[in-house]
């Protein structure tokens, strides 16, 4: 089994940052992809971003250029890195890991998610 567990969200001026920590624990290995999604009120939960073992990243575009997924496997941790901040941005997110190609919302393991805001 593997656990998940989001820190790092709250309030932020527009054009500030945040930077998301997700830490794993349990069974993980090098094969896993781990991922990033939010959810807004009254919307569908939506993809952020994505890191693969091997380094590969697929970002949203709505984030592209202004967010970075990092990892520190020592740490055991999947890191979001979010700049420029908008209003737009203000959701719950959520830390997700699978043991192989997910697509979509398809992960096996979730987070509780962390609430970021982002005022005006």
């Amino acid at each position: 089994q593997v656990q998940l567990a989001e820190s790092g969200g709250g309030l932020v001026q527009a054009g500030g940052s945040l930077r998301l920590s997700c830490a794993a624990s349990g069974r993980t290995f090098s094969g896993w992809t781990l991922g990033w999604f939010r959810q807004a009120p009254g919307k569908e939960r939506e993809f952020v971003a994505r890191i693969r073992w091997n380094g590969l990243i697929l970002y949203a575009d709505s984030v592209k250029g202004r967010f970075t997924i990092s990892r520190d496997l020592s740490k055991m941790t999947v890191y979001l890195q979010m700049n420029s901040l908008k209003p737009a941005d203000s959701a719950v997110y959520y830390c997700a890991a699978d043991p192989s190609l997910p697509s979509g919302t398809q992960y096996n393991y979730w987070g509780q998610g962390t609430q970021v805001t982002v005022s005006s």
